[in-house]
């Protein structure tokens, strides 16, 4: 009887289109998730006291801010135009 080896031979995997449209799918689900993840996180904090936020750590609750930066001509050249 012969003495015989068996190898397993690797090539470079080609995913096909099939492959490339899974992974971007899958990127977006994962984007998608982890919105939904911080929407519902500023969601919970916007729905504390403060004394809540204290109590876990967080001084205040991150909203946005405006920033005041038009000068009075300005204002008064945009109201002017209204």
């Amino acid at each position: 009887m012969a003495h015989t080896e068996t190898h397993a031979k690797a090539h470079a995997s080609n995913p096909g289109p099939l492959g490339v449209a899974s992974k971007s799918v899958a990127a977006a689900v994962a984007a998608f998730t982890s919105w939904r993840r911080a929407v519902a996180g500023r969601r919970a904090l916007a729905d504390l006291t403060p004394d809540q936020l204290k109590d876990i750590g967080c001084p205040e609750v991150p909203r946005p801010t405006f920033f005041v930066g038009v000068g009075v001509g300005v204002m008064t050249d945009l109201m002017s135009m209204r």
